[in-house]
């Protein structure tokens, strides 16, 4: 194994990490950002209110992308195991 090809293969793993939070940390994110701008409206700095929301749609994100974001891994991880006999 050169180093080129571990340098792709650690881009290719970074690359599908990303991807794979993605869903979920733009949904944290946002609904952050919308109970951010709530409790500085309403001056209510209390860290439930932002945590909870931010959990709930966390999880439901999780729930609605679990089959696409298990069917992108376990794509990777076959093209990752087909790969290992041309490395070696």
């Amino acid at each position: 194994m050169d180093a080129q090809l571990a340098i792709d293969l650690g881009r290719e793993a970074m690359l599908v990490t990303a991807i794979i939070s993605a869903p979920i940390l733009i949904a944290g994110m946002i609904v952050g950002l919308v109970i951010g701008l709530i409790q500085a409206l309403t001056q209510i700095q209390e860290q439930t209110v932002a945590f909870v929301p931010k959990l709930i749609a966390m999880a439901l994100t999780l729930a609605f992308t679990l089959p696409w974001l298990l069917s992108h891994l376990v794509e990777y991880s076959q093209q990752l195991f087909l790969g290992i006999p041309e490395t070696l």
